[in-house]
């Protein structure tokens, strides 16, 4: 009986925002999941360098999910439309309605582990192609990872190694 308490307390329903980003990553398309609250300072030293609105528009084929977290619920709206994030069609806002603090706050997102703020996830066909987990984002490196992830990643034709 307690075994079966302990099993139902470690279960838990997905949000609406976490449900439509497990949705969005099966898209065949590139999609980007950034996991970030307007009161981490980290997240907001990655919108003032202006990276994530040069790295958005300049990447008009890939969605990019902002999911603010460990924030009560709260989507952050305000925050990226100061950063001009709201205004581009490539982008969707949402929110995770768990709170900020304590032994209830999430600890994973689609399936995913979660510990820290910002986080950046890149699914291409419903894979995970790079887990950017600990801080701020260098945007020159996730630009190369979006271009190496539009590849099929295949070694089909290529020779291979010899046996010993």
């Amino acid at each position: 009986m307690f075994a079966v308490f302990l099993a139902s307390m470690s279960l838990r329903a997905e949000s609406p925002a976490e449900e439509k980003v497990l949705g969005a990553i099966k898209s065949p398309d590139l999609s980007v999941v950034h996991l970030w609250a307007p009161w981490c300072s980290n997240c907001q030293a990655e919108l003032k360098s202006g990276g994530w609105l040069k790295t958005v528009k300049d990447n008009p084929q890939v969605k990019f999910y902002f999911v603010s977290i460990w924030n009560d619920g709260n989507d952050g709206h305000a925050m990226l439309q100061k950063f001009q994030i709201t205004d581009q069609p490539n982008v969707t806002i949402l929110a995770d309605p768990g709170p900020r603090k304590g032994d209830n706050k999430i600890k994973q997102f689609a399936g995913m582990p979660l510990s820290w703020i910002p986080t950046t996830w890149i699914y291409k066909g419903g894979d995970l192609r790079y887990a950017l987990n600990y801080g701020e984002v260098r945007f020159d490196v996730l630009q190369q990872f979006l271009e190496d992830s539009k590849s099929e990643w295949s070694h089909k034709g290529e020779p291979s190694l010899a046996s010993p």
